[in-house]
């Protein structure tokens, strides 16, 4: 058997059901959070829903498993439902990567407490650790569209967010080109690798006590 149709059965098991969850759910927080909010607005597009038929963008999931560098359909809000707009974009905003994060640590708990080495099992929660880990930090970084961008919109002084709006039109642009140069590997990549580390550890010394 090729490598090439190895590599492609080895997606299909580990990788796809990992990225499938962590979108989904990335997603339906954000919903979910503006629906809390006050905001039907994702909920009338059909978005408050754990299907992952309703979150994925074609185009995004497959750059996510050919470039590593992907998105889903974006949850629509809007912030004229919110009691308070500022606090509704941040906690919607935050909702997202907060869930990759639960999900992380959920990961982390079933790896180092249930799983056995090297079964299925274990490589499909070894690949959700990362990507809810990944897609956290990536979208926590604060570029627009990314949450983190809307999440500093939220918290800057109103005389300041000309600066927001002044980037928002070439941020996919920014991202783009910042990934094809290589410089978030070279830096989410040793900010994933400790968070992950250090998860274990913390879990494998829960586990001492146990």
């Amino acid at each position: 058997m090729s490598n090439s149709i190895i590599n492609i059965i080895y997606q299909l098991i580990f990788i796809i059901p990992a990225l499938l969850i962590a979108l989904t759910f990335h997603e339906y927080a954000h919903a979910r959070m503006a629906y809390a909010w006050g905001d039907p607005t994702a909920k009338q597009a059909g978005r408050l829903t754990l299907n992952p038929l309703s979150h994925l963008d074609p185009i995004g999931t497959l750059m996510l498993l050919l470039a590593h560098f992907g998105w889903a359909k974006p949850v629509p809000i809007n912030p004229n439902y919110f009691r308070d707009a500022n606090k509704g974009v941040f906690w919607v905003s935050l909702a997202g990567p907060g869930m990759n994060m639960i999900l992380a640590v959920l990961a982390t708990i079933l790896l180092v407490f249930f799983s056995k080495p090297y079964t299925y099992f274990y490589w499909v929660l070894y690949y959700l650790q990362l990507y809810n880990i990944y897609l956290a930090i990536f979208n926590l970084l604060p570029l627009p569209p990314l949450d983190g961008s809307k999440i500093l919109l939220a918290l800057l002084p109103s005389e300041h967010r000309y600066i927001y709006y002044n980037i928002e039109p070439y941020g996919p642009f920014i991202l783009i080109a910042l990934v094809f140069l290589g410089v978030f590997r070279r830096v989410l990549a040793p900010i994933a690798d400790a968070t992950i580390i250090s998860l274990n550890k913390l879990f494998e010394l829960l586990l001492g006590f146990v």
